[in-house]
């Protein structure tokens, strides 16, 4: 889309509208008007309004203004090219209904585009497409990056009408963030007006309608993992080697030189180093130990139930979270409950175990993102989706929350194979965890035996561990179902559409064939 220089009342019309300017909103706007947008905006709150044309002259300088404000929906609509484009920075829920009926009332025509690029439950993105049908065209885009992300370059995860595409792609691959295609690299700039035109954008067209925040809704369970799992290296540091923050932050920071390089492991380090001004400790020591949540984590792990997607690392971070809320109980709970006695390590021996404790990251990191792509590839057959999972890595690898070095080698991994079953048996990840593996169970059992919970990066091993066995104990399993409910069996040595069940209460225990 390039700017029109027709006018209307002798003001020239806005190429995009946008409606709510909250922290996310004023940052996607102005990342629109810095890569040559002219928006018309508008906020129920008109100090946003206010607030952001004041940003726009401060940066803009003697340039042309980029952002018109507007007082109402009908105001927005008149200021705008048509066919419309709206593009949506609202609270999910029932604010986006508000402001879709509001633009209907202001007289929003079938052709014009209205894209949500809020926290949606992707289940309520299908239902507006088909509630506003004839109305407008509802679109969805997924964003993740935070404000500096929504400022100079998101991860945007679209999905909706494919004609609906054609008129934003090149509006929002403009706004992504931008990579190295050779080396999976973020290309940044942290300046205002000087957008980063050159190298990969991080958007791409996901699929239909709901399918861009089931993706987002994924990426955050990854996200949750990978938090949890790096506070749980952090904690075995801190409680059972005894460590203090700003060492750990050293710690850290030499992991995020190799194969751990993320953006998470970057701003743990530096929230490590921060000291309270107030106190004079380490501002971790003294930030409450209560994690809060605002769903997305709790909408994967249920997924994951749902559709029997076996995302347990990811499941177990949102339990810690929820175990940590219980701070009181868990305060009373410490003066009764006995953990084991203190383990006495040497210089040596804490060397050896934070460089154990590196690789378990890492190997329990590729079992989250493995979990993650799992829970996507099954959704995908039941909703009837063609996911393109080297698409998704690569959209990962800049702007967002997850975003990693690693996510190259997960590019690489769905180029050279697009049907793979599993992160875990591609070849270069099963030999990275074939390498370190020992590290990783040294590293969780010396968490066990010093009592520091870690109930991630267990899950992790679990996982692993599960995912490799021939045969699980579920035979077992089945014979109790069968025993006490006549759930029935299958048989090893027979065909697979066959189940049987035993007559357990009879002595002679006859063995029948069950149809299904």
């Amino acid at each position: 889309m390039t700017q029109n220089t027709s006018t209307q009342n002798s003001q020239p019309q806005c190429d995009i509208g946008f409606i709510g300017l909250g922290v996310m909103g004023k940052n996607l706007t102005l990342n629109l008007a810095d890569n040559g947008y002219r928006i018309a905006c508008f906020d129920l709150d008109q100090s946003k309004v206010d607030a952001i044309i004041e940003q726009d002259a401060a940066e803009r300088g003697d340039a042309p203004a980029r952002v018109e404000a507007c007082r109402s929906y009908t105001e927005l609509l008149s200021k705008l090219n048509a066919p419309h484009m709206i593009i949506l920075s609202v609270p999910a829920g029932d604010p986006v209904d508000h402001v879709c009926h509001h633009l209907i009332d202001a007289g929003i025509a079938a052709d014009d585009i209205v894209v949500d690029t809020g926290n949606s439950l992707w289940t309520d993105s299908v239902a507006r497409e088909q509630q506003y049908k004839g109305k407008f065209i509802f679109f969805s885009t997924a964003v993740s990056g935070g404000e500096v992300g929504a400022r100079f370059g998101p991860s945007l995860m679209p999905s909706g009408d494919p004609y609906a595409w054609t008129r934003l792609e090149p509006v929002l691959q403009s706004i992504a963030a931008k990579v190295d295609p050779e080396t999976g690299k973020p290309i940044e700039s942290n300046t205002p007006g000087h957008p980063v035109k050159e190298g990969e954008p991080c958007a791409t067209y996901i699929g239909p309608v709901g399918a861009g925040h089931y993706v987002k809704m994924v990426h955050n369970g990854i996200e949750y993992a990978d938090m949890q799992l790096i506070c749980e290296a952090y904690h075995v540091m801190r409680s059972a080697l005894g460590m203090m923050p700003s060492d750990i932050a050293a710690v850290f920071r030499d992991w995020n030189q190799g194969e751990l390089n993320s953006y998470l492991i970057e701003i743990s380090a530096e929230v490590l180093e921060q000291i309270d001004e107030e106190t004079g400790q380490p501002l971790v020591d003294v930030i409450l130990d209560r994690a809060g949540q605002k769903g997305t984590g709790l909408w994967t792990a249920v997924s994951a139930l749902q559709v029997g997607s076996p995302a347990q690392t990811i499941t177990q971070a949102v339990f810690a979270r929820s175990l940590s809320s219980l701070k009181r109980e868990r305060q009373a709970a410490s003066q009764t409950l006995v953990g084991p006695e203190a383990q006495r390590y040497s210089a040596s021996q804490k060397t050896a175990i934070v460089d154990a404790l590196k690789n378990a990251l890492y190997c329990s990191k590729i079992c989250a993102y493995a979990q993650g792509f799992q829970l996507m590839d099954i959704a995908a057959k039941e909703h009837g989706w063609k996911l393109e999972f080297a698409e998704i890595a690569k959209i990962w690898r800049a702007g967002c929350i997850i975003r990693a070095v690693f996510l190259q080698s997960i590019t690489h991994a769905y180029e050279q194979n697009d049907q793979l079953a599993n992160l875990l048996v591609d070849p270069f990840f099963a030999d990275q965890i074939a390498r370190f593996q020992q590290d990783w169970r040294s590293a969780i059992s010396h968490a066990v035996l010093s009592g520091v919970p870690c109930p991630a990066m267990t899950s992790a091993l679990s996982y692993y561990d599960s995912y490799r066995c021939d045969v699980l104990p579920a035979n077992l399993l089945q014979g109790q179902r069968d025993f006490f409910g006549a759930h029935s069996f299958q048989r090893v040595d027979k065909p697979d559409t066959k189940y049987f069940h035993i007559e357990w209460n009879d002595p002679a225990r006859p063995q029948v064939t069950v149809k299904k």
